[in-house]
């Protein structure tokens, strides 16, 4: 695998997570109040509660993308 290849496929690795990022946030947005209702029949989520476990969620996701894909393809990049 040559090293452009690897950039190539961290690039499209990143660009699927941020598509991922932007669905869970777009439903967080547009169908918060019916996904807090489904969850809330399994757990006793307060919306608070229900709130900032997704947007922790989404924080973890956004930091581990760019741990994992931003980085190692700008540092392939510099070389």
């Amino acid at each position: 695998m040559t090293l452009e290849t690897l950039s190539d496929f961290l690039l499209a690795c990143m660009a699927v997570n941020y598509g991922l990022l932007l669905v869970w946030f777009g439903a967080i947005v547009g169908f918060g109040d019916a996904i807090h209702r489904l969850h809330g029949r399994w757990f006793r989520l307060t919306p608070t509660e229900f709130d900032a476990i997704h947007y922790r969620g989404m924080a973890t996701f956004k930091i581990g993308v760019m741990l994992f894909n931003l980085a190692p393809w700008l540092a392939l990049k510099m070389v």
